[in-house]
């Protein structure tokens, strides 16, 4: 295993390597990967009055964000994409089940095309961590009609209401889906899938992590259904190996990927058994795809989940609480496997060489260095990010989102002089 001090840094990093996904379609140029982030930049179309469903799409502000952090070879993941009106009404969050958002996404991905980038639509379908207030009266739905365990709040007031007014997610239980709900709900997932196709998405991931409604299939937690869907860890993985066989077949298993959080209590998430259900997950998407499938992405435990989670250790039958195992049951179908969560600009160097994982996702450090590789490759101090600017709607759409300067730009600004 390698070290943080042994590990080469700058360009003779390991991170600067190529790497090979999508089952041999595509090959990176650099293992430094934009992490998927909600950033609620997309603009509302005009509706036809108040209770008119509201739909959000990409613009060329979003495809300038992207744009900025695009690399030749390198591979960007897009914040959350809805499959469906349903699947949740953040407000700014684009999906991708209409022709105008399809007409959005499409000027993203020409533009990180433009620059030699490869970008891929993250899908993800916000199960009971929606609810009906926000979500333009869709019912709120999960796996299960498990109700929040705790005081948590939506984090946007509901419409006509100021900041005060924020709403508890406990008090909007959800319902349990039915079996003709389901089977809409992985529809949805297909077209949505196709759709990102037909924007010029690279691929698809499948998010299956966070806390959203794959995540509360498989937590026992969340998930108390008595059908094939749930029951014992195998019951409950089966909507989501259903929803990844299903994508591929309409897209092709190497335009596939999926994201998955094992340690995560985001969300109100809790699992009694999470070595059984994601070991098990994990098994079964090695053997299923084996190396057709182009990644799976983790997002690790932080020291704040792991010191935040009552239940912490539970379910891992003497297994380290890291991904290496994962990995290891992953890699032996030659699947590759990136890892988010816990790097910066000091992690990452040695997290190639110490087998650490294939690539690493950076998230917060790309919103405020959009020049991020480059700042990797010669040593480049990173700047620092706002965390009060991350999450939209607001008047100055791009103030903490396209205005974070390069490491030259900030330089020539010192010196008085201009960049190309």
């Amino acid at each position: 295993m390698g070290s943080l001090d042994s590990a080469s840094r700058g360009p003779a990093s390991a991170l600067f390597t190529p790497l090979t996904i999508a089952n041999g379609k595509a090959t990176l140029n650099h293992r430094i990967i934009m992490a998927p982030m909600t950033r609620n930049r997309g603009i509302l179309l005009p509706q036809e009055s108040e209770s008119s469903l509201k739909v959000w799409v990409a613009d060329e502000l979003v495809a300038k964000y992207y744009s900025q952090r695009a690399t030749d070879g390198g591979l960007i993941i897009t914040e959350s994409i809805l499959p469906s009106p349903e699947a949740g009404g953040m407000p700014g969050v684009p999906g991708l089940w209409c022709d105008e958002q399809v007409k959005g996404w499409e000027i993203v991905t020409e533009a990180v095309h433009a620059k030699g980038g490869i970008i891929y639509a993250q899908i993800t379908h916000q199960g009971r961590t929606s609810i009906p207030v926000i979500n333009n009266g869709f019912p709120t739905v999960s796996s299960s009609a498990t109700p929040w365990s705790t005081e948590e709040k939506y984090p946007y007031p509901p419409p006509g209401a100021d900041w005060s007014g924020r709403v508890m997610y406990k008090d909007f239980p959800p319902i349990e889906l039915s079996s003709d709900h389901l089977q809409k709900t992985l529809a949805d997932y297909k077209k949505a899938a196709e759709n990102a196709m037909e924007a010029g998405f690279d691929g698809v991931e499948i998010h299956a992590g966070n806390g959203y409604l794959l995540e509360q299939f498989l937590a026992s937690g969340v998930n108390k259904r008595m059908d094939r869907y749930g029951g014992s860890a195998e019951g409950r993985r089966r909507f989501v190996v259903k929803i990844l066989e299903e994508v591929a077949n309409v897209v092709g298993e190497g335009n596939v990927s999926l994201r998955l959080s094992p340690f995560g209590i985001y969300n109100d998430i809790f699992d009694e058994d999470r070595w059984e259900t994601w070991g098990g997950l994990c098994r079964e998407v090695s053997e299923k795809f084996g190396s057709k499938i182009s990644y799976v992405s983790f997002v690790e435990a932080r020291k704040d989940e792991r010191d935040g989670d009552k239940g912490w250790g539970v379910g891992w039958k003497g297994e380290t609480c890291d991904i290496q195992g994962f990995r290891d049951i992953l890699k032996a179908g030659g699947i590759p496997v990136i890892s988010a969560g816990v790097w910066d600009e000091e992690t990452v160097f040695g997290a190639i060489e110490g087998n650490k994982a294939d690539g690493v996702v950076l998230a917060r450090w790309f919103v405020s260095n959009p020049d991020l590789v480059e700042r990797l490759r010669n040593g480049w101090k990173f700047s620092e990010y706002n965390r009060g600017k991350f999450y939209g709607p607001t008047s100055k759409r791009e103030v903490g989102y396209t205005d974070y300067k390069t490491w030259q730009e900030l330089e020539a600004e010192k010196t008085g002089t201009q960049t190309e």
